[in-house]
């Protein structure tokens, strides 16, 4: 699996005492080159399955491979770049100072440090100590001491935790040019706008438990086309007549319809010559929140 991916890991448990399962037999592959989104609520395992992958902890059974090796092994750690919940600098130092103590540890040479500074845009405020950076530019400074060693992989912990608005979307620009090219970026996350706006492959985790993994596409569905008619009742059977029972559902009195939304001329013609009067009909797409409510059980706007 070397040449296909870059992590994988076979039934991942990692429990603490004896009644706390954070982890639960976790089967999980990323792909080289792609940026992986690992979804999931607080407190659903993300963290705890990252730190294993990284070997801060062990793991309570099961097995993994990270670039090639064991977690935590030094030649694995040499081909990856980790933020793990919050970044930890030396407050009294500037951002630039803190990145090359990094590099000396890491025996990485000091022209990367501007290099990587770049990458992040923080070029221009490098020479400001870090104790007075705000929650962005520390969240920043902490992707680039993870790219200080050029990585094949990039794993990133909630990345845009604790940002505003504007804040988030930049770490998003700056996540999405990062896995430009043959890196992979592994990124959790519980914000599912993140995930569908960056990631082309996610993984979703409810509870310790892997529910699926899949592309974002595949997640979202086939399309389809919203109908809004009157009378409901008839308008619901006439579609199912025409297209089948399978490919109907309502929802919000609306009539979803699984078909190419090219048709809905044909379909807003065949309606109104049976009588039926149509207020609305346009093309829709699932929402990644609608499939994640759907995968984990759990209620919307809870």
């Amino acid at each position: 699996m070397e040449n296909t991916t870059i992590v994988e890991t076979h039934s991942l448990t990692k429990r603490y005492g004896s009644g706390v399962l954070a982890v639960d037999s976790v089967d999980m592959s990323v792909r080289r080159g792609e940026v992986y989104g690992f979804l999931g609520p607080n407190g659903a395992g993300k963290t705890t399955t990252l730190r294993m992958l990284v070997g801060l902890i062990g793991p309570t059974s099961g097995t993994a491979t990270v670039a090639g090796h064991a977690p935590g092994s030094p030649a694995g750690l040499a081909r990856i770049g980790s933020l793990i919940e919050s970044p930890g600098f030396y407050p009294y130092l500037s951002g630039r100072e803190n990145l090359r103590v990094v590099a000396d540890l890491a025996s990485v040479k000091q022209k990367r440090v501007d290099e990587v500074l770049d990458i992040v845009e923080l070029s221009s405020r490098a020479g400001r100590k870090f104790g007075t950076y705000s929650t962005g530019m520390k969240q920043r400074l902490g992707v680039a001491a993870a790219l200080l060693k050029d990585p094949d992989l990039l794993i990133l912990d909630e990345p845009t935790n604790g940002l505003d608005p504007q804040g988030m979307a930049e770490m998003r620009k700056l996540i999405k040019d990062i896995g430009q090219g043959d890196r992979t970026v592994l990124l959790s996350s519980h914000l599912l706008g993140e995930v569908e706006a960056i990631c082309d492959r996610v993984g979703v985790i409810n509870n310790g438990h892997l529910v699926t993994q899949s592309t974002v596409q595949e997640l979202l569905g086939e399309e389809g086309v919203l109908v809004r008619a009157q009378p409901i009742e008839q308008a619901q059977d006439f579609l199912t007549r025409m297209f089948g029972a399978e490919a109907i559902s309502r929802q919000d009195g609306a009539i979803r319809l699984k078909t190419k939304p090219e048709n809905s001329a044909e379909i807003n013609r065949q309606l109104m010559n049976a009588g039926i009067g149509v207020s609305e009909l346009r093309p829709f797409e699932r929402s990644l929140e609608e499939v994640f409510f759907k995968l984990t059980g759990e209620k919307q706007g809870s």
